[in-house]
């Protein structure tokens, strides 16, 4: 049971798990300091906390688990992932199917600690079927990479209509931040997801799988992920103008810097001759980003 335990955390590898999670986490520290529409503030909850990190977890391995079912033949004949878990027969697709499911339940009865808010137990399957979609993109479309920014996306925007949902039900604007929130994620995940693919622009295009590395070329598709990642700065850079009940300052300001020297290390990391450094790009430089944002941020709009 234990086997099959640590080799199911690392089918899913687990720990990128903290490339969404501090977004969600940010989500509810500006969802709980951002003033109500009827100029209140949110109360902190514990049970709340729990159910961001309850559903986050779940969701997040239901989505890879799903992934890795539908692409284990994909995977065993690309040489690159032909050692992944379902390919090297290390686990058999039914205990794969089976913990798909189990983390599906377990992310729905996770928005229960939401209620009496309904918004997320009713949302939840939708945003399930929009999570497990992206693992179809490959074969119709080149846009795949900007479908799982939009799946990442969704973790800031559920955790704000999870704590703010009565607001956001009468006054749509109240969502606002969370948008652009959102749409920063989504950014910064299609970005370092394209130049990971850059990776199998050869396979993908022997296979015939759609990725901007594949139908663009990969020093083409570099330059893609360095303007999609410019564009996620400005996002960044407008947010205390957009929101501006936020109220962020200098200290935001320095959580930009910090990005945009992270993302700058990220690009020189990676060269359309040299490939060689493209996991220290995707997880380190995202790593430190994703957890610096997170505690920049938070200071600020905590003190």
């Amino acid at each position: 049971m234990f086997h099959h335990m640590r080799n199911l955390l690392e089918l899913i590898r687990f720990s990128h798990t903290l490339f969404a999670l501090p977004f969600a986490l940010l989500a509810a520290v500006m969802a709980w300091s951002a003033p109500t529409p009827d100029g209140g503030r949110l109360r902190f909850s514990w049970t709340h906390l729990a159910g961001i990190l309850v559903c986050m977890v779940f969701a997040r391995s239901a989505a890879m688990a799903f992934n890795r079912i539908a692409d284990r033949h994909l995977d065993a004949q690309n040489p690159r992932t032909a050692g992944r878990h379902l390919p090297a027969g290390r686990l058999s697709p039914g205990i794969v199917i089976g913990f798909t499911i189990v983390c599906s339940v377990g992310f729905i009865l996770g928005t229960l600690l939401f209620l009496p808010n309904v918004l997320p137990l009713l949302l939840a399957l939708p945003v399930l079927l929009f999570l497990f979609g992206y693992s179809l993109t490959k074969r119709f479309t080149s846009l795949c990479h900007f479908w799982l920014g939009a799946a990442l996306m969704l973790a800031p925007l559920s955790v704000w209509i999870a704590l703010r949902g009565q607001w956001v039900w009468n006054q749509p604007a109240d969502l606002v931040p969370a948008v652009l929130l959102g749409l920063v994620v989504m950014l910064w995940v299609a970005g370092f997801d394209i130049i990971y693919a850059c990776q199998d622009a050869g396979f993908d295009t022997r296979a015939r799988l759609h990725s901007i590395p594949a139908r663009l070329g990969v020093p083409e598709a570099l330059r893609l992920a360095a303007c999609s990642h410019a564009a996620m700065l400005a996002v960044l850079i407008g947010l205390p103008w957009w929101a501006d009940t936020l109220g962020l300052g200098w200290i935001y300001a320095c959580g930009i810097a910090v990005a945009a020297v992270l993302l700058g290390w990220e690009h020189r990391l990676v060269r359309p001759d040299d490939l060689s450094r493209v996991n220290a790009a995707f997880f380190h430089a995202n790593w430190m980003l994703s957890i610096g944002l997170l505690v920049i941020t938070s200071i600020d709009l905590l003190t």
